[in-house]
């Protein structure tokens, strides 16, 4: 019986072993995507209890903590301490075996803190307070941390309307990790939202556009998109619950923008087709700047405030809306393609049976300029785990290049949070340490070793234009 988390967890063999402890765990982490508050990295904020570090803004553990039968109040209430949040996710992590948050929580205590004890009822408050303790010392601050997980560089997710002040302010401070920012507009595109009338006036007041048409708030976001690219950012980030291709007109959509001003109602086409021009004007943006771009789809959120009847049957969930939203991504990338606009371009899906047709979608639209230009994310979200991630590695495997593949990413708010990219190496090195002893792959240290390097860092550091 091997034992639980000790230093060769996830390695099967000899090979995997070898792999990891001598390449991949050596590699620097270039965390593409995340979701770090920027002034917390600006003012290197301490962290006054493991509860704030560990339990604040983290829904994967609040959901689990509610699916245990705990009460609002000990996830995101405010007259709680953080003790009783604490006792109360110690109390839950003895029924997350097999869920990944298991395997997270003991890996971040021992990565970070040093503590191999097992979270229970039992340990909680001994836990508790040793990490208190260590929270007090210089190196837990914020940047202390991101320095012990031997971070290069972070981008976070940033508004339009941000004015990154204080990535300007850890720019300036000398902090030799790169904190850069990356661009999310999808409050400009969501003009379903009630909040969309609202939003388009701090878009114009930030961008000093007067904004009365779709063309008007084009110029305004690209005058955001040339500030933002002064400061850094090459890259940006679309969340959407499918791709768009409903074919539109230019006064089409400058009717919808203008109803959409006044807070009318909009049609589901009218909405689509409004997604598809906006989501085609930022990719034109990011391929003028030389930007990468990425898609994250497949999410339908905000469940708890939506019926299914507002939704509709296409959500791209099921089969048929599955082949719905691929045809619809294939349309939309290929529409950039045949106008020489397509930029680098990294896709993540949340339903696991698009693995394949993601897979496969690569290899369309590779057009030999550069090594990988169009990527398979990671498991993202709830695929951001054991069996996610090998699932994921495997159909880009058989259906495109894991060897040119950017690897990790944490999507996390958390400083707690490196520790994933650990696991995903580990993954990585036990599926080719597993290759290898079966025989699939030949026993070429060399070529394997430069493999893992590359997929754990080296790929990313080549592809995204931060150096």
């Amino acid at each position: 019986m091997k034992q639980f988390m000790d230093e060769n967890f996830l390695l099967d063999t000899a090979t995997a072993q070898d792999l990891y402890h001598n390449h991949a765990a050596k590699m620097p982490i270039i965390d593409y995507h995340c979701h770090l508050i920027p002034e917390m990295v600006a003012t290197d904020h301490h962290f006054k209890s493991i509860t704030e570090l560990w339990l604040g803004g983290d829904h994967y553990k609040w959901r689990a903590m509610r699916t245990n039968g705990v009460p609002e109040k000990y996830c995101t209430g405010t007259e709680t301490t953080d003790w009783e949040k604490f006792e109360k996710w110690a109390e839950t992590v003895p029924y997350t075996f097999r869920n990944p948050l298991y395997h997270w929580t003991h890996l971040e205590l021992k990565t970070a803190f040093g503590i191999t004890k097992l979270l229970s009822p039992k340990t909680a408050r001994e836990i508790y307070d040793e990490c208190n303790e260590k929270l007090k010392l210089p190196e837990y601050s914020a940047r202390g941390l991101m320095r012990r997980y031997h971070v290069e560089c972070v981008c976070t997710t940033d508004d339009p309307v941000d004015d990154l002040h204080w990535h300007k302010v850890t720019r300036e401070s000398g902090f030799e990790i790169k904190m850069i920012p990356a661009w999310r507009p999808d409050k400009a595109m969501n003009i379903e939202k009630p909040y969309f009338a609202d939003y388009m006036g701090k878009l114009s007041e930030v961008s000093g556009v007067s904004i009365s048409s779709f063309k008007e708030m084009i110029d305004a976001l690209q005058k955001r998109h040339d500030f933002f690219h002064e400061n850094g950012c090459r890259l940006s980030d679309h969340g959407i619950e499918e791709f768009y291709d409903d074919p539109y007109t230019d006064s089409q959509i400058e009717t919808v923008f203008s109803k959409a001003l006044r807070r009318m109602q909009l049609s589901d086409q009218e909405v689509r087709q409004y997604k598809h021009a906006f989501l085609k004007a930022c990719a034109e943006m990011d391929y003028a700047s030389d930007w990468t771009q990425q898609y994250h789809y497949g999410a339908i959120r905000d469940n708890n405030t939506l019926m299914y009847n507002q939704l509709g049957p296409d959500t791209g969930f099921d089969s048929i809306g599955e082949f719905n939203t691929a045809r619809a991504m294939s349309h939309f990338l290929n529409e950039l393609n045949m106008e020489h606009q397509l930029t680098r371009t990294i896709l993540y899906c949340l339903n696991p049976c698009a693995n394949e047709v993601i897979a496969t979608m690569l290899g369309n639209f590779q057009d030999g300029s550069e090594p990988g230009k169009i990527q398979f994310g990671s498991g993202w979200w709830f695929n951001d785990q054991l069996d996610g991630m090998t699932r994921q590695m495997n159909a880009l495997s058989t259906l495109g290049l894991l060897s040119r593949f950017v690897g990790m990413l944490t999507d996390s708010r958390s400083f707690l949070s490196y520790p994933r990219h650990e696991y995903f190496r580990r993954l990585l090195c036990n599926l080719l340490g597993n290759d290898v002893e079966r025989g699939l792959l030949p026993d070429d240290h060399e070529a394997l070793a430069r493999m893992v390097e590359d997929i754990s860092y080296n790929n990313a550091r080549r592809y995204f234009k931060f150096y």
